[in-house]
């Protein structure tokens, strides 16, 4: 079975009618001989903010040591986001497998008109994937209500509900005191019900729980929240007040609710675990959460906010209140079966509203949120039905001290989401086996697969995009001679598929220009194209990239020289420990032709013992100072920020963070500084050998997760252009995932960043190499610097310089 037809049978059970209880759930897990027994298990139900309290829940927990499962609805882009562990989403591999296992079951269900339904099957999928991941603990988002909500099937240890207000009435009931009753179903049996409930509400949880524990910002609360205000444009200062604990942090979740949510979070995770104070403010300030007013950039401000009831509005409208801007801007997308005027009545009247309607059967017409905002004032509305379109529109009208925000649906949400992370993906397809690689990554059908792969030939780039998208753009193709391939997905104009597109740089530039004035925001994507190709627009007076910093990486490749002052370096440890040592070294590097200086003072081989602050600050701060007017940048290889912060102050220029701003300062250090920043893909630093892990195709894995991370750094203020991205070869990765990391250093380029490579004398070499491994170290960076890396990181200078300006020769007159 294909990951795609595994994935059209689960998406094929929302042809099933949802049913109260957790008989068809525990029936199908039962079927599996219950896997999840033996993991425990935490619930988080309510009416707002459940989604942002168990992410907050799983990043205390995973801060605490423990192996973390997270399952949370909807999905943003992929139906495997739903199902992550420790950080990860689900494998396709694993779904292919689930699904074998429970075909038979559910068609043999179906045929007795009681098949498990979507949310069902899904919540299965997630049960089997914790217990075969022999997770320590799962947090699950609850569906609808809690009685009666497939997660229900679980004895959770810990249980909340966020707050109740009137939803889904005429399924869970008609008043806030019977929905949270029907919440308060998930009290665990030997702890207290966590709780936000307010009022008659409260009255209702405490009547059907008993023992409950209440987190607000009251004097009768058990624990008191306080929200401290904005520190800056993407975290807020939070006070948490227990019996017998105080805790003071951040949290990356701008809102007062979510000083609650944050209160929430932490008494779950004190339930399940012994947590310090440390473990638990660093894990809140770590629970960024997709959608919930994230801020994508400044001037002008741009958010997207999730709020899809007049409740949230109304305390999205707090949020709203804490900024100081010029007009207005919403981008406002709902569904049909919200309150949309009572949604807009919370909400601050805005200068200009762009009604647009999300790519869903559900969503309400645009004419209809049109139509609530003029009659509430709002003199200039449109209509525009794509969002990527009205998003667009919205930023060309505002002015730099305006305030963009998208609202009204985490559907609306997520199509606009897509300007920030959409990747496109160029493939070097050299043989027929690598396009039949490319064509299965993209979920290809066999049929479709065997009849296109000759054809996949001079330029190949894959992406994802809307389903309608994707039809609108195989149609220009194939008009111009070109040829797509389309996942084998089933069409569901609610999911994002991938496109593989095959064609001369022509025919692209054609492309782009019949997109430029397509439905469906495709003009946005015709510049994506021309982006990753680095095709000119027909009027363009110059390269307007706005990326000319004088870095050494721009239009070259350059090395980055290691300089390791540390007793237990994997390499070199010890041989540059001594000051003067690492100075003569920095020369003589220099002089060999290094650009880049990278000096660290803690070793990140396996086995290594974590360095103070102190006595890495002690290390490195007087040789960069001594160096710093050496002809070449300096870079500090350092996970600390208060390490990073002393190395700039000294002279640095660049921070290389191993561990993928692991720190959550870091972000915020790069950005105050403006100083280049290395984001690493890495499981573990320092390095856990027998800490392996399972990739679908480990470079499309890497760049879906680094994307996350590069977009965290963005989010805080630095440019893409300053953003550099790291796969971390041999940081959880076989030596065959390394070379295939390696092989396809071009891919990287999706991210829009510099790309650096770091294999220098690395273990992937033992199986080729002698124990040196230097000429196969410079092997690598020749491969590296042919197929497109912006930076080799090494510790032989000399010998991968000359390997460098080999390419470089060599591809001198090579023409486009």
């Amino acid at each position: 079975m294909d990951y795609h037809e595994a994935a059209n049978f689960l998406f094929d059970l929302r042809r099933f009618r949802p049913k109260p209880g957790t008989d068809s759930t525990a029936d199908l897990l039962a079927h599996l001989d219950d896997p999840h027994d033996g993991v425990r298990f935490v619930q988080v139900a309510g009416s707002n903010g459940k989604g942002s309290t168990a992410r907050m829940t799983e990043q205390v927990l995973r801060e605490a040591g423990l192996s973390v499962g997270l399952y949370t609805s909807p999905h943003f882009d992929d139906v495997r986001e739903r199902i992550t562990v420790d950080g990860r989403k689900i494998t396709e591999a694993a779904m292919v497998e689930y699904v074998e296992a429970v075909s038979e079951y559910v068609t043999e269900r179906a045929t007795h008109g009681n098949s498990p339904t979507f949310f069902e099957g899904m919540t299965a999928l997630a049960l089997w994937y914790f217990g075969r991941e022999d997770v320590d603990v799962a947090v699950l988002e609850v569906g609808i209500g809690g009685r009666y909500d497939a997660t229900s099937v679980v004895d959770p240890v810990a249980s909340a509900v966020t707050s109740v207000t009137l939803e889904h009435t005429g399924i869970i009931g008609e008043t806030v005191e019977e929905i949270a009753t029907d919440k308060a179903h998930v009290a665990p049996e030997d702890a207290p019900l966590v709780t936000g409930a307010t009022g008659d509400a409260l009255d209702a949880v405490r009547k059907q729980a008993g023992d409950v524990l209440v987190v607000g910002d009251g004097e009768d609360s058990d624990v008191r929240a306080t929200y401290e205000g904005r520190t800056n444009h993407t975290e807020a200062a939070i006070s948490l007040s227990g019996p017998d604990w105080n805790l003071e942090t951040s949290i990356p979740l701008l809102g007062e609710y979510q000083a609650q949510n944050a209160g929430i979070a932490a008494v779950l995770a004190r339930q399940v675990a012994d947590v310090t104070d440390t473990e638990l403010a660093r894990g809140l300030r770590k629970g960024f959460w997709p959608g919930r007013f994230e801020v994508m950039g400044t001037d002008p401000l741009v958010a997207l906010d999730g709020a899809h009831n007049p409740g949230a509005c109304a305390a999205l409208a707090d949020t709203i209140a804490e900024f100081d801007y010029d007009d207005l801007h919403f981008v406002f997308g709902a569904m049909h079966d919200k309150d949309v005027e009572g949604m807009a009545n919370a909400l601050p009247t805005p200068d200009h509203v762009v009604a647009t309607h999300a790519n869903i059967d559900r969503a309400e017409d645009e004419a209809v949120i049109a139509r609530v905002f003029e009659d509430r004032g709002v003199e200039h509305v449109e209509r525009i039905r794509s969002v990527e379109s009205a998003l667009e529109s919205a930023l060309a009208a505002a002015d730099e001290d305006d305030f963009v925000l998208v609202v009204g649906s985490l559907f609306a949400v997520a199509e606009a989401r897509t300007r920030w992370t959409r990747a496109e993906i160029p493939k070097q397809i050299a043989d027929m086996d690598d396009a039949r690689e490319a064509l299965e990554t993209s979920h290809v059908t066999h049929t479709e697969n065997v009849r296109i792969r000759g054809k996949a030939v001079h330029r190949v780039v894959k992406t994802r995009v809307q389903t309608r998208q994707a039809r609108r753009i195989k149609e220009e193709m194939l008009a111009l001679g070109g040829e797509c391939a389309r996942s084998g997905l089933k069409d569901r104009d609610d999911e994002n598929i991938d496109v593989l597109l095959m064609g001369t740089l022509t025919q692209y530039k054609r492309l782009a220009e019949a997109l430029d004035d397509g439905p469906y925001g495709l003009s946005l994507f015709a510049d994506d194209i021309r982006e990753t190709l680095g095709i000119r627009r027909s009027d363009s007076d110059g390269d307007g990239d706005g990326r000319d910093h004088g870095f050494p990486w721009e239009g070259r490749t350059a090395v980055m020289g290691i300089l390791n002052v540390t007793p237990d370096s994997f390499h070199d440890g010890g041989q540059y420990e001594a000051h003067e040592d690492a100075i003569d070294r920095a020369e003589r590097m220099v002089e060999a032709g290094a650009d880049v200086i990278d000096i660290g003072g803690e070793s990140t081989r396996p086995g290594a013992e974590e360095v103070s602050n102190e006595e890495e600050i002690e290390r490195i701060v007087p040789v960069i100072e001594r160096i710093s007017d050496l002809d070449a940048m300096i870079s500090v290889d350092t996970r600390k920020a208060d390490v990073a912060r002393a190395a700039l102050e000294a002279g640095a220029d660049i921070l290389n963070d191993v561990s993928g701003l692991e720190d959550p300062e870091m972000r915020f250090v790069a950005a105050e500084y403006d100083a280049p920043l290395v984001v690493m893909h890495s499981l573990d630093a320092p390095v856990v050998p027998e800490h392996t892990v399972e990739y679908d195709d480990v470079v499309e894995d890497v760049i879906a997760e680094l994307e996350e991370r590069v977009l965290l750094a963005e989010k805080a203020g630095l440019d893409r252009s300053k953003i550099i991205v790291d796969p971390g070869l041999g940081f959880g990765k076989a030596p065959a995932e390394s070379f295939e990391l390696l092989g396809r250093t071009g891919e990287l380029h999706a991210l829009d960043c510099p790309v650096l490579i770091g294999h220098s004398h690395k273990s992937m070499f033992e199986p080729i190499a002698d124990e040196d491994r230097m000429a196969a170290t410079v092997a690598g960076t020749t491969i590296a610097a042919e197929r497109g890396a912006d930076i080799v990181r090494v510790h032989d200078v000399p010998e991968n310089v000359a390997a460098v300006r080999a390419v470089e020769a060599a591809n001198a007159d090579r023409e486009e």
